[in-house]
């Protein structure tokens, strides 16, 4: 009988529970739920649905019993940083506010009163980003100092709904990370950055576990419910975590680009760097699957054309913008790393504000602004990747995307015409594979990451685009 297992795969706009199973040597995978999520305003900040969310991830774990694949194996990876509170009864304390919120406005700017920025970096080697979790508890704590009594612990998103399915708490190094809470040279909470932010101490006592780690069976409610019991585990929570396990690198040389709402694009590492030299070029080290280090930079990602994509009212399909960009021939290009277009009132009119400060022509059409947008992010992935050559040492020989972005076939052939590096594009699932990989080490059908990778090329596809 075959072993099933499941990735819960959560992200920014929608989530699916895919089922996967090893037949001949093969890994097969089914989508057995799909649903959607957002963040929406409530009480005056913009919040998940985390009462949907817990709702749809029970959902899947039933579709996945009546679509006849009901998993020995379950693990949940979600997009980082964000985070819910629980009481001492383990209950959650209000909302799970989104990282595009802006009630972070002006923290880093307290905290650096008290701890460089620069002292910060080399504690935790994280890219200072508006969303870091150190900065959203800060904020939250600016605005309900009462959860300093009555907050009791946190838990970040994947661990959460991992707890409401087993009733056991943990925190995952991966998606911990993330927020420029740890220490990134011994994979500890970082007590520096702790006391600096004045956060309690007792938000901090439940322990940090690695990837792969089995948190528990199904409350017995749930699986009563669902009529079957399962295994959680805490795959690699963070989705570009999980995204990176799922690129099957041909060498040590091979740029990362987990492509999707973000495009992160980086390489794994044995040891974090938090020199000056990296925290100037604006990477960032967070923690990867067995004691790696993801070293990577952030970078708009497909979030700008989704933008675009709503605004026009969904008239064009992803692959009709991608072809409207082709036909474009307009001259200039954003800076698809520029955190002005994390979360602007319309996206078209950012771009446009963008180009005009740049000096550069009025676009003619939205043929030139996704030309302006697609562009931008080839030409940000090729300077990253001579950033990151620079600081590692390492000469990259190709570019290894995976994700929904990997569909662009536009973007895919112009990041290897400007970089001029082959690009090879695949496996599309790449956070869900990520994740059923961590699952499938710790149920021993592969004996490694090296051997999951290599299974891996002849189970999905993997195009090939190389600089004309």
């Amino acid at each position: 009988m075959k072993k099933i297992y499941l990735a819960i795969d959560i992200g920014a706009s929608s989530g699916r529970h895919i089922a996967a199973w090893l037949e001949d040597g093969i890994i097969q995978m089914q989508e057995v739920y799909r649903f959607p999520n957002g963040a929406s305003m409530k009480n005056g900040h913009l919040c998940w649905d985390i009462e949907a969310l817990e709702g749809h991830v029970v959902a899947g774990l039933k579709a996945a019993k009546e679509a006849g694949l009901a998993p020995a194996m379950i693990g949940i990876d979600t997009w980082g940083v964000d985070f819910v509170m629980l009481d001492s009864d383990g209950n959650r304390l209000g909302d799970a506010v989104a990282y595009r919120d802006s009630r972070t406005e002006g923290m880093d700017r307290d905290l650096e009163e008290v701890l460089s920025f620069v002292d910060m970096y080399s504690e935790c080697g994280i890219a200072k980003q508006p969303f870091n979790t150190v900065y959203q508890m800060m904020a939250l704590i600016k605005e309900h100092p009462e959860y300093r009594e009555a907050a009791d612990d946190f838990l970040m998103m994947p661990e959460y709904l991992s707890y409401i399915l087993t009733g056991q708490k943990a925190h995952e190094w991966t998606n911990c990370t993330t927020g420029a809470l740890c220490n990134a040279h011994d994979a500890s909470w970082s007590e520096v950055i702790r006391n600096a932010a004045e956060l309690p101490e007792k938000w901090f006592r439940t322990p940090l576990v690695k990837p792969g780690t089995v948190l528990g069976c199904l409350r017995p409610e749930i699986a009563a419910q669902l009529g079957y019991d399962a295994t959680v585990i805490l795959p690699a929570t963070h989705d570009t975590g999980s995204a990176y396990m799922a690129v099957p690198a041909r060498d040590d040389r091979a740029a990362f680009l987990s492509s999707g709402t973000w495009s992160l694009l980086g390489t794994e590492l044995r040891q974090p760097i938090t020199n000056q030299t990296a925290l100037d070029a604006g990477f960032t080290n967070e923690g990867g699957y067995a004691g790696t280090t993801r070293f990577l930079k952030n970078i708009m990602g497909m979030w700008m054309l989704q933008c675009i994509h709503q605004e026009t009212g969904k008239a064009h399909s992803f692959a009709e913008m991608a072809q409207m960009a082709a036909r474009s021939s307009y001259p200039c290009w954003v800076d698809a790393a520029d955190n002005r277009f994390l979360a602007p009132e319309s996206m078209l009119n950012e771009v446009k504000a963008a180009l005009r400060d740049a000096g550069a022509p009025e676009p003619a059409d939205l043929s030139d602004i996704l030309r302006a947008v697609t562009m931008g992010l080839a030409v940000c992935y090729r300077d990253a990747i001579a950033d990151m050559g620079r600081i590692t040492g390492k000469a990259f020989t190709s570019i290894n995307i995976v994700g929904g972005g990997s569909q662009n076939v536009v973007l895919n052939q112009w990041t290897a015409n400007v970089c001029g590096l082959p690009v090879y594009a695949g496996p599309t699932e790449g956070t869900a594979l990520g994740n059923l990989a961590a699952q499938m080490i710790a149920g021993g059908d592969f004996a490694d990451l090296r051997a999951f990778r290599e299974a891996l090329v002849g189970s999905c596809e993997i195009v090939t685009y190389l600089p004309e």
